[in-house]
């Protein structure tokens, strides 16, 4: 799978149609974000906020669980939009939680209303992290 302009776009589209249906109440911070299997399906999750503060799920969380109910198991390629002029990147949790479906060289894209403003590999994002791999190796040693 490579990130073809084409991939990228239908990436961007699907993460601004879920940020315009995010539950941002509180912060007024919302994000949609839009996810690729190897096989070409699209997955999109926005954040939904709650009055218990903690409580609220980030987008890239609801990205992956439309991935797992849908069927999926592995990230191809991710994309995060938010408004603002800084940059949105995962956030610790959810850098760990793409991980779980996604190698260290996976592209996360990450953008604004206007379009892609950076790329990353999730290995840039998250250096020497623990994923299935460690357990696995692990399990296998003697």
């Amino acid at each position: 799978m490579t990130d073809a302009p084409t991939t990228l776009d239908a990436l961007f589209a699907a993460a601004v149609a879920a940020r315009e249906r995010a539950y941002a109440p509180y912060s007024g911070f919302t994000v949609g974000a839009a996810l690729i299997t190897p096989d070409g399906a699209i997955h999109a999750g926005c954040n939904v906020e709650n009055a218990a503060y903690p409580v609220g799920a980030c987008a890239e969380a609801g990205a992956i669980s439309a991935m797992v109910a849908g069927g999926g198991r592995r990230i191809a390629a991710m994309l995060v939009v938010a408004g603002g002029e800084g940059l949105c990147t995962p956030c610790g949790a959810c850098r760990q939680r793409i991980r779980e479906f996604a190698a260290p060289d996976t592209p996360v894209h990450v953008a604004g209303p206007e379009g892609l403003r950076r790329s990353f590999t999730l290995e840039q994002l998250l250096p020497a992290s623990f994923g299935p791999d460690v357990l696995d190796a692990a399990r296998s040693a003697p």
